[in-house]
């Protein structure tokens, strides 16, 4: 067998755990639902979530939104009440300007706070255009292109980065970055948001980074982590 066949039968293998492990977590945790919003709200929202939890992003997001009820007004804001509004976030002093600088770049390319076009172009396209904006990662870009424009993105957060690797879907060294491109490729029947979704509730309620609760894992049989422990 040719090297190109042995890949081609991993992929299959891998392809076929993924599906495997999709249903398992339907099993489990149902079909998770999330709010659509708009492309720009959910980049600003994105950007606040980086490095804390839900609870502080949304403080920040509520308190930002308060203070200045249009994109407008928070771009064109001091950068110290930016920051000040955002604090519970974390890391304010960085996301402040971030999210500025961001906001006046999508008006520079498309003359208006709205990248509602990004649901007309491929995936790639769209995934190139938001990672030319500075601070904007392939992360913040895959939850835009998912979750406003229903492209087949998958996200990969630290859950899923972890819980993944540890059940084999990703090899020991590939990076968070590099698992983008790999899991949208094994991502089972077109189901990006609820796969990611469940993926990452599975990393928080079972599969911890520290102390993971294999015990009670119903993935003990697929899982490499467990396995080799």
């Amino acid at each position: 067998m040719s090297g190109q066949d042995i890949s081609k039968t991993s992929n299959a293998s891998l392809r076929r755990k993924a599906r495997t492990l999709h249903h398992r977590l339907l099993k489990l945790y149902g079909v998770p639902r999330w709010t659509r919003t708009d492309g720009v709200s959910e980049l600003v929202s994105t950007i606040l979530s980086q490095n804390t939890n839900d609870g502080n992003r949304d403080l920040a997001y509520t308190r930002l939104r308060a203070r200045f009820p249009t994109w407008e007004q928070v771009r064109d804001a001091r950068t110290e009440a930016v920051i000040d509004a955002i604090r519970p976030a974390g890391l304010a002093n960085q996301k402040g300007p971030r999210i500025q600088a961001a906001l006046k770049h999508i008006t520079v390319e498309r003359g208006e706070l709205n990248i509602d076009f990004l649901g007309d172009l491929p995936v790639e396209e769209g995934r190139q255009w938001l990672t030319s904006i500075h601070g904007v990662g392939p992360k913040t870009a895959a939850i835009v292109l998912l979750f406003c424009y229903d492209k087949p993105a998958f996200p990969v957060d630290t859950h899923v980065h972890r819980v993944s690797g540890r059940l084999g879907l990703i090899g020991p060294k590939v990076t968070a970055e590099q698992a983008h491109a790999i899991l949208e490729k094994l991502c089972p029947d077109q189901q990006y948001g609820v796969f990611h979704l469940n993926i990452i509730r599975h990393g928080r309620e079972v599969c911890h980074a520290r102390n993971p609760e294999c015990e009670r894992c119903p993935l003990q049989d697929m899982c490499l982590y467990y396995q080799g422990r």
